[in-house]
Parts: structure tokens; C-alpha cells; sequence
């Protein structure tokens, strides 16, 4: 949870730093530098990850309920 968190948000920063070649994709290496594109498909990679593993306030509340020994309404 935390990890990807920070994760995201350094790659948020680092393309907001980069403004419009932040936005790199594709094959045209001439127009992006390597870590331009490195960080948008890292960015782009873990957002998916992010929801394919759930939303982090579902993750949290499923924490705290065990941590507090609450059961799931059935």
C-alpha cells in the first residue's frame, strides 16, 4: 500500500518535472529521452497495478477490520 503510494507519487512529480516530455510513449526515441519513457510507462504500469490489486481504501478497510477482529457483514 505505502510503496505504491510513493511510488506513484514520485512518478507523478518526476512527469509533472518533465512537463510536456513527461508525457513520452512510442517508438520515436529521437523525440524522448530514455528516462522519459521509462517513467511514463512505470507511471502508467502502476496505475494498473493499483487497480488491478484493488483501491487502496478497500485494501485499508479490510485491514483495520481484521485488525480490529470486525467480521464482513454475510
Amino acid at each position: 500500500n505505502a510503496r505504491a503510494r510513493i511510488q506513484q507519487e514520485r512518478e507523478e512529480l518526476l512527469i509533472e518535472i518533465f512537463g510536456q516530455q513527461g508525457l513520452g510513449w512510442g517508438p520515436t526515441h529521437d523525440q524522448f529521452k530514455q528516462t522519459e519513457l521509462d517513467t511514463t510507462r512505470a507511471f502508467f504500469s502502476n496505475k494498473a497495478m493499483t487497480i488491478f490489486s484493488g483501491t487502496t481504501e478497500v485494501q485499508n478497510n479490510i485491514i483495520a477490520k481484521r485488525m480490529l477482529g470486525l467480521l464482513d457483514h454475510q
